[in-house]
């Protein structure tokens, strides 16, 4: 489980994001999930916005790889919209081979997060990747690709669902952990959107704080 929160943090996504992250300051805060202890920085700001804190549905997507013992040794694993790295960073101590990518400005977030944490052979790549357009450059041969709280805004629901059939080959399963705001289609997104392209299924929900867990997989034929 996790050892510290962070507090004093809504879990919505205001319309003015830059209002949540109008003022300045940086934050660490220590979480412990599979026996791994994290340290991680998160840089409030306008600059940052939403990629700047740990999310609830990261968190929680940590606590169900502890809870399943899950087996991430040598397997190839990509994360998106990492944010501050933390689901990332964890995989990778667990043995993954793992890239963590996001939007350019929140990479020096994730590199001093990753260099904070690890220090052993799996350290993780960390690299650009705006869906829709950089997905071309990563290959689709991955196990895991893994996302928290990254279906949040309409207008790059298409985007993801095209970087998620390219990365996502015949063996691929995608754990896609997420608050759900029906107010950003969220829900819709999983419900109708997400089914008519991959097997979508969830395995993991919180009710109390209305989050839910998918495993994902493309269509056998």
């Amino acid at each position: 489980m996790q050892c510290a929160e962070v507090s004093g943090l809504s879990d919505e996504l205001p319309r003015d994001v830059g209002s949540l992250f109008s003022d300045t300051y940086t934050e660490e805060n220590r979480y412990r999930f599979c026996g791994q202890e994290l340290r991680i920085t998160q840089h409030f700001g306008a600059n940052l916005g939403v990629a700047a804190p740990v999310w609830d549905a990261a968190l929680y997507l940590c606590r169900y790889f502890e809870e399943q013992k899950m087996n991430f040794k040598e397997k190839k694993i990509i994360e998106l919209g990492a944010g501050t790295g933390i689901v990332g960073i964890l995989v990778s101590l667990l043995g993954g081979r793992v890239t963590v990518t996001d939007l350019p400005h929140a990479l020096p977030q994730i590199r001093k997060n990753v260099s904070v944490n690890v220090s052993s052979d799996h350290i993780p790549n960390v690299s650009a990747l705006s869906w829709g357009i950089d997905q071309v450059h990563f290959p689709q041969d991955y196990d895991l690709v893994l996302g928290a709280d990254i279906v949040y805004l309409k207008e790059t629901y298409d985007l993801l669902i095209q970087t998620l059939q390219h990365l996502c080959g015949p063996q691929t399963t995608i754990f896609l952990s997420s608050k759900m705001r029906k107010e950003h289609g969220t829900v819709d997104f999983f419900q109708n959107i997400l089914p008519q392209y991959f097997n979508v299924e969830i395995v993991k929900r919180d009710s109390e704080d209305d989050i839910n867990i998918y495993k994902v997989t493309r269509f056998q034929n």
